[in-house]
């Protein structure tokens, strides 16, 4: 079911060249810079970065100066807690994509929920959305259409108690790097949506609304934000 529901989303109008176009240039910015013989640093930047524009995006104050100084008000300091142990869980992802969420959870909100409810889903309809996405982590599809499909699904379901649009765009970038994309997690998808910021809010939006249209709006917008993300990499420095 899960594969069927991918390769029908991906077939919509226009979504495959979007998204080969956003994939392209992904590739692009990473293969001019030579990505084996990448600093660490850089990937060290990256995740600065994601976690301070994912922090604007879920309604920190905090500028990425005060972040990357450790002043970070307490919703970056959750996405900077969070970005410190993601690489870690790609291989988690992968084999257990279940525990991989609920980590990331648990991760950022620990301190903001009560211990009972770290990694745990809402409800049932919540648990049932989270197996779902698991299904979808290791799918045979595009891995682009992969990745924007878990986003919307926990951006708009907000399956956990607390601290979802972070856990989204987290896991958003964890795909990107378990599935081959970016294995050194060098481009900034969470800066592209930072630039794009009232598309991302109002594709959200309307997904949330539900239907296939708000889907397509959200997959075509996502593959402008994959295009932004690519820019906002410190390899483009």
């Amino acid at each position: 079911m899960t594969h069927e529901l991918l390769t029908r989303l991906h077939a919509l109008e226009g979504v495959p060249s979007a998204l080969a176009s956003a994939r392209d240039g992904i590739d692009a910015v990473l293969r001019d810079r030579g990505l084996r013989r990448t600093d660490p640093a850089a990937t060290a930047e990256s995740l600065l970065r994601g976690a301070h524009a994912s922090a604007v995006l879920e309604g920190s104050a905090s500028s990425l100066d005060e972040v990357r100084e450790g002043e970070a008000d307490e919703v970056a300091a959750a996405a900077v807690r969070l970005s410190t142990q993601l690489l870690s869980l790609a291989p988690v992802l992968q084999r257990s994509p279940l525990q991989a969420l609920a980590r990331m959870h648990t991760v950022v909100a620990a301190g903001a929920v009560p211990q009972d409810r770290l990694g745990r889903p809402r409800d049932a309809a919540a648990s049932e959305l989270l197996r779902t996405v698991a299904t979808m982590v290791t799918a045979d599809a595009p891995a682009l259409l992969v990745a924007a499909v878990i986003h919307g699904e926990l951006v708009s379901a907000e399956p956990f108690a607390s601290h979802n649009g972070l856990v989204a765009r987290a896991a958003e970038r964890l795909v990107l790097v378990a599935r081959g994309v970016d294995e050194k997690s060098l481009v900034v998808p969470e800066a592209g949506h930072l630039a794009l910021r009232p598309a991302y809010e109002g594709s959200a939006r309307v997904l949330r609304e539900g239907g296939q249209a708000a889907v397509h709006r959200w997959l075509l917008y996502a593959a402008e934000a994959y295009a932004a993300a690519a820019e906002a990499s410190p390899l483009r420095d």
